[in-house]
Parts: structure tokens; sequence; C-alpha cells
């Protein structure tokens, strides 16, 4: 397979069967959705008639819940499917439209059910109660109910929150078009590759020219890429721009102080976390400068560019891990999380949970998604490298999650919140490589294993972080009213650039323009979990393969929870405590320790 798309990338039929996903499982034809699709649209009055009779009594509240349940779980699989055939080729006209098909349903959806929280708001806690007391059956709702009592004075009112609902559409613009540029409109260059052959640069090959060990190889990917944003430096500023305005927005009308506390508070975290994670970082940043001196040492290079960053300082043998080996690594890799575990995550293997290759059209990177009606889903874009080993077991972290949740929990409660979501998948690759450096003896590996566990620190900490404070401040100016035009983008981000690489690294002119290729960046305050998602994975994993009492029962106690409750108490009861800088200490002691066995070995290498 790899062979075959060196050059130019296959078309989607020319992938085998047994490397592509089924969604056939959720819709076996297009007329089965379109069925799904005017069943939605038949009960949209039926949920809308409950209105104004939520507090008449709680048989009215339960009826109401379980019918609003019905049909978002239906318009979810609406959408999902939809949106991950476009995902399979974004050129494809007819899922593109089948996509905003369901997503104007979804706005309709959230429109009709949008009076159950300001109903609930207008009622006292005492007659809440009064209801879970007197049906049982309104018990599995309490804690949503305690969650919106707990926002009471940001719900505003009914007419208002119907407005808000419908405006949703509108507000995903900014993230629509950008999806539609960078992953339909946009094409790269050809560059040549190590060997002098012409290969066309498309954002999945582009890491894996920057661990290329040819460094012209690495400048003329760097250059390709961030020339190519850089000619459309002023539509990107503009879209970025919108999407900050959007934040401003639903924060002011929702009377919150800012858009981080907007964001922070619908998981119930403090700001206090935020900034924390942002100060604990910078204290730490003398540890990423000391890796890049070793980095600019054992590259042998007088000066270290931003394009060099990525390539590995200890060569690995040359070999490619075909998928099928990858599946075997992941596997072995990850039985430290018990024999049922090690069971269900089979069948992702096996009943077609997985999309393999990148093709023509096909959105890029890597994610986990998925119905609650049916398995989870995993797109991958693999290229045959150990980056993608570590990829597939990130994304099968996050499938298995979902799995667990959906098995367990009611629908209500089956939304994790992204706060936790990175635990999973990150914690499986911390299994992962525990696994690749106790099965091997040759130095040279080891210290390509530790090089790369570093890499997913800088990338998954130190890297989230940047991005973090990038989004605060970009915020922060918008709220003040002070102008974001694309320069001042670029500015901002390349001084933040300076700061985080210091003085070991030539911080080249280009990487302004990085900001405009970050997709999360469409999803504020997003990124952030990631950093405390990997602190508290490699917090759990430490205990699970310590064999700590009671470890990996909690751990799979927290897979099976779901959203039932906040995520800094499901963490708690997992055995982390991210209210506290002590986690993200922890992680900079680990990301200490592994530099110093690297820096031991490196002179072996």
């Amino acid at each position: 397979m790899s062979e075959n798309t060196a050059n130019i990338l296959l078309t989607r039929d020319k992938v085998e069967e047994r490397y592509k996903w089924k969604l056939e499982h959720i819709y076996s034809s297009i007329d089965d959705w379109q069925r799904d699709y005017d069943k939605v649209k038949e009960m949209l009055p039926e949920v809308a008639g409950f209105k104004g009779t939520l507090s008449k009594n709680s048989e009215n509240m339960l009826a109401c819940f379980k019918k609003a349940d019905e049909i978002m779980m239906l318009s979810d699989r609406i959408f999902v499917y939809a949106r991950m055939k476009r995902d399979e080729d974004n050129s494809n006209t007819e899922f593109q439209a089948l996509t905003d098909k369901a997503f104007n349903l979804s706005t309709q959806v959230y429109a009709a059910v949008s009076f159950i929280t300001p109903e609930i708001t207008a009622m006292s806690e005492d007659a809440i109660r009064q209801f879970i007391k007197e049906n049982s059956e309104l018990a599995v709702y309490e804690h949503f109910l305690e969650e919106i009592l707990r926002q009471k004075e940001h719900v505003l009112s009914d007419k208002e929150e119907q407005l808000l609902a419908l405006s949703l559409e509108m507000a995903e613009a900014s993230h629509d078009i950008f999806s539609m540029f960078n992953n339909a409109d946009l094409k790269f260059p050809i560059i040549k590759d190590e060997e002098g052959n012409d290969v066309e640069l498309t954002k999945g090959r582009y890491i894996k020219f920057l661990e290329s060990h040819d460094r012209r190889v690495r400048k003329d990917a760097f250059d390709a890429m961030y020339s190519t944003f850089g000619k459309f430096k002023n539509t990107l500023g503009a879209t970025l721009l919108s999407n900050v305005k959007k934040d401003k927005f639903y924060a002011s009308v929702r009377k919150y102080d800012s858009c981080l506390h907007a964001s922070l508070d619908s998981d119930n975290v403090s700001t206090d976390v935020y900034d924390k994670l942002i100060e604990t970082v910078n204290r730490n940043l003398p540890l990423l400068h000391r890796y890049l001196r070793l980095r600019k040492k054992a590259l042998k290079l007088d000066e270290l560019h931003m394009y060099d960053i990525y390539v590995p300082i200890v060569e690995m043998p040359k070999k490619t891990i075909p998928y099928d080996v990858a599946v075997s690594m992941v596997i072995d890799g990850l039985r430290p999380l018990g024999e049922d575990y090690m069971n269900d995550l089979q069948q992702a293997f096996k009943d077609g949970w997985i999309d393999v290759y990148e093709t023509q059209g096909k959105t890029s990177g890597a994610y986990s998604w998925g119905t609650y009606t049916s398995h989870p889903y995993v797109l991958l874009n693999y290229q045959d490298t150990i980056n993608d080993v570590f990829t597939l077991a990130h994304e099968l972290g996050h499938a298995m999650h979902t799995y667990y949740t959906n098995k367990t929990q009611p629908y209500v409660y089956s939304q994790y919140r992204i706060f936790v979501a990175e635990v999973a998948s990150t914690l499986n690759e911390a299994l992962l490589t525990n696994y690749l450096i106790s099965n091997t003896s040759d130095p040279k590996e080891k210290a390509y294993i530790l090089n790369h566990h570093l890499e997913e620190f800088r990338g998954t900490v130190f890297r989230q972080v940047m991005f973090a404070e990038f989004e605060k401040i970009i915020h922060e100016k918008a709220e003040k009213g002070e102008s974001l035009a694309a320069q001042t983008l670029c500015d901002i981000y390349y001084e933040l650039n300076k700061k985080y690489f210091g003085e070991e690294v030539h911080v080249d002119k280009e990487i302004a323009m990085e900001w405009a290729r970050i997709p999360h960046f469409y999803s504020s305050f997003y990124v952030y979990k990631y950093a405390t998602g990997f602190s508290a994975a490699l917090s759990i994993a430490k205990q699970i393969l310590n064999k700590e009492p009671g470890s990996l029962e909690r751990y799979k106690q927290f897979l099976s929870s779901g959203g039932s409750d906040y995520p800094i108490n499901l963490l708690k009861k997992a055995g982390v405590d991210l209210t506290t800088p002590k986690p993200a200490e922890d992680a900079m002691a680990v990301f200490e320790e592994t530099l110093s066995k690297l820096e031991e070995l490196i002179s072996y290498t």
C-alpha cells in the first residue's frame, strides 16, 4: 500500500476494503439516512409540545427528557454519518450537501429543545428535588439537573436561548470555511524527496518530511508549507478573527467575565487551572531548552532551525512499519490494561472501525468519532512510521473510552467532556512507549524511543501550552477592542516561539504563519486539555504499570463514567488532582528523568 502511494495519492476506490471503515454499520444506504432525517423532522413539534409544562409535574419533565434524548440521539447519528462520509472525500458534492443538510437539522433540534434549560432554571431547587424524590426514573438525570442549576446565572430567557440555538449554524461559519479551505481547496507544491524524486507535499506527509535526515528535504517541506499558507495570510487572519469574535459574542451575552471563563465553565473548571498550567510550563522552559541543546549537539548542527525540531536525534534502522505490524505492536503494548480490555479492543480491528490510509480529498490528521447507537470509528492517514503507530494507539484510546462509556451510561451522559478526552489516548501512548523501551536491548533503538517520548512531551505539553497562551492573548486583545490583523497574529505567534524555544533555536520567520494551519484554534481553549490530559495519563499509567492496588479498576471505572460527573471529580476518583500544579510538575519531572536517560545513552549511539 505505502509503495503505491509514494508519489501520487490514491483515490479511495483503489484502497482495499479491509483498510476502510464500515459506515454502513450506521446507515446501510442514503435511503435509511433519509428515513431517520424525516423522522426527526416529524418529532420536532413533539418535543416542542412540552414547552411550558416541565414545572407542572415530574411525569411531564421525565417524558420531555426522554423525547429530547431520542431526537438528539437520532440527530447525532444523522450528522455523524454525513460528516464522516464527507471526510472520506471532501470534494464529494453529494456528501457536502448531506452534511449541510444534517447540520441544519441539528440546529433545528437544538432550537426545539432550547426551552428545557430556561424552564428548569426558573424552578426552585427544592421543587426539582421533590420531583426526583417522587419519580425514581428522574434520578438518572440528577447530575444533568445539577449542572443546569450550577450555570443558572448564565442561562437566558426562553426566547433568547432559542435565538442563540438558531445562531449555531451561522456561528460555525469560520470553522467550516477554514475546514473546506484546509482540506479541500488548499494544494501544496511538488518537492524532491531524499532520492530526488518529485513528491507532492501534503499535510499528511509534512511531518514525515520534517523527520527526514536529509536537511534539504526538511527545509524544502518547511518553506513550501508556510509559503503556501502565507499566500492566504489576510484571508486566514480574517477567518480566525471571526472565530474569536464569535467566542466574544457568546461569552458576553451569557454574562461571563471572559471568553476563557465561558469556555472553562462548561467543564466546571476554574480559570486558575488554565493560568497555573501556563505558569508551570513557563517555569520549566529551561528543561525544554536543555533538550534542544542536546538535539543541536546530537545532530551536529551549528545552528538549530525550526525545521530541525522533528527529526529524530537517533536514527532508527531504515524500515517502514506496515499497518498490520503496527496493529500487533499496539496490541502487545496495551496488554497491561487486562484481558477484558484486549478482547474488546480486537473488535476495532475486526469489525470495520478504522479508516487507515490517506487518499485524495480525505480529511487530514486523525480522530475518533461515532454515534451512541454504533461502535466508535477511527480516521487515520497512516504513513508507515513509528509516529503513526503511536497515533493508532492514541486514537484507539479515544475509541475505547467511547465504547465503554456508551456501553455503561445512558445517552444523557454519553458525551464525556473534552477535558478528560485526552487521558485515555495519552495513557495508551505511555503504555506503548514503556513496552517498546522494555523490549529492546539495542541502545540505539532505546535512545530513539526515549527521543520519541520527549517529542511527545514537547508536542503535547510545551507546544499545546504555547498554543493555549496564544489563544489567551488573542482573545484578551479582542476583549479589549485591540486590533487583531493578520500581521498582529503573526507577531504574537513569532514572539511566543522565541520564548518557548529560547536561544537554542534560530526561530525562522516563516514559523510566524503556523497559527494559520492549526484547526484546533477554531475550537477555542481546547488545546490546554491535551497538556492536562497528558499529565493525568502519565500518573494513571504509572499506577497501572506499578500494579498499585485498585489502579486498573479505578481506570476502567473512569473509562465507563462518560459525563456522569464533573471532569475534575472523575480524575480525582482515578487518582489525579488537577486543581493543583502537582500533576504538571510531576510530568516535568518525568520529562527531566527521560532527558537524563537520553543524555546518558546518546554517546553510545
